[in-house]
């Protein structure tokens, strides 16, 4: 743990022992002891050691009330996830809109709050830290029956993940202790990330739809662009910090006066204002969708042919923009990638709630790497 109570954030799939047994009963429970061991590749005697702790830590619990009745021989006790102990609190600091969560250990929302991000933008970037953290702290609060295990954030922008400082040019943030304080409000250890591999980390980790292929592409697009890559059900986290495509050069056609130009500059509401803007008039929506599925169909196609992953996720509203879905998305894509094989472009499995999910994910990604030991 680094100072401050700041852990940088694990975003893989837990494979130590008592992981491997919290994961078991998360993803199949109810689940008894013995199909645990055929889930797992351990003993049957770890699988015991194992369940025995959690169960001492109240990770998990026993529901005889679940028993077979109608089973032969011994009664076997069915496990599930404890949901009454535990909580964990986290934030999604996005360009408009901020999202505080509660959440259990399974990842369901126990409360949620919204707030527009721009509410901070007239004072100060350390008080706007100081005042997000304060609300998410009475947020937890509500929950004094539970104790609060782990807090999270994810945020665009620059995430020094070691100390928690980060950068958000939007929001004109430099060098902010979004970590430090919001470990100093929860009074717990803290994890920060940078939003779209937190967003990565919520398909792969809470709902494992990124856990069927060796290797993954996670898309994101909205008022900004990001992308972030799996391998072998890990988030891959660059030392120095997250990439960027908002430089990714496209083909804009009606979205910009430029043949060329920033993936960044022709994506989100204020790029069919510029539009508008430009003409003079209200462009037809529909003409707006139709270039803007295809300039994201074609970059998700280039990044594609640069990383050839086994399976691509996107997320963010201009994604959801088209009348027809990701249909315009895929046909464009198909229509650009220059690799042979036929591969489908998915939807999150969280929808709009993408966001929240992803504070989600940074606030549990330590108790599903390693349960017993932040207990």
């Amino acid at each position: 743990m680094s100072s401050g109570g700041v852990v940088p954030a694990r975003l893989r799939v837990g494979t130590g022992p008592a992981a491997a047994v919290l994961h078991a009963v998360r993803a199949g429970g109810p689940v008894t002891r013995d199909q645990i061991v055929t889930a797992v590749d351990l003993s049957a005697a770890t699988v015991n050691r194992q369940v025995n702790a959690l169960l001492e830590a109240k990770l998990i619990t026993e529901r005889p009330d679940l028993v077979d009745t109608g089973a032969i021989g011994r009664p076997k006790i069915p496990l599930t996830l404890d949901r009454d102990h535990y909580c964990v609190a986290g934030m999604h600091v996005g360009a408009l809109r901020t999202a505080l969560v509660v959440a259990d250990l399974r990842g369901r929302t126990l409360y949620s709050h919204a707030i527009r991000t721009q509410e901070f933008a007239g004072i100060d970037a350390s008080d706007a830290v100081r005042r997000l953290c304060g609300l998410l702290r009475e947020l937890a609060d509500r929950f004094s029956g539970r104790r609060v295990l782990w807090g999270g954030a994810a945020i665009g922008g620059a995430v020094d993940a070691d100390t928690g400082i980060v950068d958000h040019p939007i929001l004109n943030w430099h060098r902010q202790p979004l970590g430090p304080e919001l470990t100093a409000a929860l009074g717990v250890p803290v994890s920060v990330s940078e939003h779209v591999q937190a967003m990565a980390a919520a398909d792969l980790i809470l709902s494992g739809s990124m856990d069927h292929g060796q290797s993954g592409l996670f898309f994101y697009a909205r008022e900004t662009v990001g992308m972030a890559m799996t391998f072998a059900g890990e988030v891959h986290q660059p030392m120095h910090g997250a990439g960027t495509i908002a430089g990714l050069p496209v083909a804009p056609g009606i979205l910009s006066t430029e043949p060329i130009a920033p993936l960044q500059s022709v994506i989100g509401t204020e790029a069919t204002a510029s539009v508008a803007a430009r003409l003079g008039v209200q462009p037809d929506a529909s003409v707006i969708a139709d270039h803007q599925a295809r300039v994201l169909g074609e970059a998700v196609a280039a990044m594609r042919d640069v990383i050839n992953p086994d399976e691509i996720i996107v997320a963010g509203d201009a994604f959801a923009t088209h009348p027809q879905g990701l249909a315009p998305v895929q046909a464009a894509f198909d229509a650009a990638t220059r690799i042979d094989r036929p591969l489908q472009i998915n939807p999150t499995c969280f929808g709009i709630g993408v966001p929240e999910a992803a504070a989600i994910a940074v606030a549990l990604s330590a108790v599903y790497v390693d349960p017993l030991a932040v207990v």
